[in-house]
């Protein structure tokens, strides 16, 4: 699994695990995930909006168009990634849903601007696959999969300003090694669909990614880390505009979420609203799993 994961393109990859690795090292502040898949369809969000008006910036960080985020260090003697409880793992899908409960995130997560959008959940029983002809459906959960959700939002439009939708998702496997190949095939479906079909009206074009192990480059936030990035191309919204999705995981689940750009929108915009979902995800995960230091 780790030679088919390293065909990836490495840059965006280091860049986006960089910026994780910054903001993820925050305690606790609201954050801003990971990945996000629609009801339908794998969400995203497309590159080329213009730089106006710009979504929050995530807690602790600086505004997405003045500088590089930053964060406070962790605390001395704390591990960015503890060590996996193995008793806290869920084995059931009830408690699979109680885990699910404690990681996934509200709008608050996300700063002031943020709020949520209807529908606001997906349908617990469906699960978005992307076919051979590169066009995103949905079927029932595949049997590794215990409980997975994904929740939506979006900035109003403002000022000039496009309307920007987020999505956050996050799923728990029966274990570890399942949640790892959900990583792989992440990084599998870019290369194999550059351009993607969300629904009628609305594709992804030009996608491209990384995938980092734990320690690889500026990995340090997450056992696996991928990132996508494009263009998000809209008959309502037009475009292209920004689009990224990032995802990370924790022993037996995967958190993510994606960001669909608009005009008027930057691309580091987007970002920062993706990182701060991820790492709050991602630090209520290793909350809900991990083992207890000392």
């Amino acid at each position: 699994m780790r030679r088919r994961r390293n065909v990836a393109l490495r840059a965006y990859g280091c860049a986006v695990a960089g910026l994780f690795f910054i903001v993820g090292c925050t305690a606790d502040g609201p954050a801003k995930d990971g990945s996000a898949k629609d009801g339908a369809a794998k969400d995203g969000a497309a590159k080329g909006g213009t730089a106006t008006a710009t979504p929050p910036a995530p807690s602790g960080t600086a505004s997405p168009g003045a500088g590089t985020p930053t964060a406070p260090p962790p605390t001395s003697g704390e591990p960015l990634v503890p060590e996996v409880d193995e008793a806290k793992q869920p084995k059931t899908v009830a408690e699979a849903r109680t885990l699910l409960g404690r990681v996934v995130i509200a709008e608050e997560a996300f700063g002031p601007e943020v709020v949520r959008s209807t529908p606001f959940e997906s349908d617990p029983g469906r699960w978005p696959v992307l076919g051979a002809d590169c066009v995103w459906q949905t079927s029932g959960l595949p049997a590794d999969v215990l409980a997975t959700s994904t929740r939506y939002f979006h900035v109003p439009a403002k000022d000039g300003r496009g309307r920007v939708q987020i999505n956050a998702t996050v799923t728990v496997h029966r274990n570890r090694e399942e949640s790892g190949w959900e990583t792989a095939r992440a990084m599998e479906e870019v290369l194999r669909c550059p351009n993607q079909k969300l629904r009628e009206g609305e594709e992804l074009k030009n996608l491209w990614g990384g995938s980092l192990y734990l320690g690889e480059q500026m990995n340090g936030w997450t056992e696996d880390a991928f990132s996508e990035s494009g263009q998000y191309v809209s008959a309502e919204h037009g475009g292209p505009h920004p689009y990224t999705w990032s995802q990370g995981q924790f022993g037996p689940v995967t958190m993510a979420v994606s960001g669909k750009g608009a005009a008027g929108v930057t691309e580091e915009a987007v970002t920062a609203l993706v990182v701060q979902g991820t790492s709050r995800m991602m630090l209520q995960a290793k909350k809900a799993l991990g083992k207890a230091a000392g």
